[in-house]
């Protein structure tokens, strides 16, 4: 590309910890997230209530939804999304929890 060409492509990398007050609540709002979902096969359907019913972590990653995140922003359209969701030991005091420690030296000035 020419310094005048820039991408139409962009990188939004979100982190966030969330913490689960009521894990029965998102369990019970995650099985029925799945039940209401019509195209999935009954064989997955079986396999995600079994995991969300064990994990919050799943419960939660089947609840967000990235097209959510960026579908009412005018002039983008979601082209590709991969998330993933894991219990962890979190003390916002550490100092292993900085806001930009996947950062890759770059400036992400806009």
């Amino acid at each position: 590309m020419s310094g005048d060409e820039t991408s139409r492509f962009v990188r939004l990398r979100v982190e966030m910890v969330v913490e689960v007050g009521d894990a029965e609540k998102l369990t019970a709002a995650a099985l029925g997230h799945i039940g209401e979902d019509e195209q999935m096969p009954s064989e997955e359907r079986a396999h995600a209530e079994a995991a969300v019913q064990e994990d919050a972590a799943e419960a939660l990653a089947y609840l967000v939804d990235p097209f959510d995140l960026v579908s009412q922003v005018p002039g983008i359209e979601l082209t590709q999304a991969s998330w993933s969701s894991e219990m962890i030991d979190y003390d916002p005091d550490s100092p292993d929890w900085e806001t930009d420690e996947d950062d890759d030296g770059e400036d992400d000035e806009l």
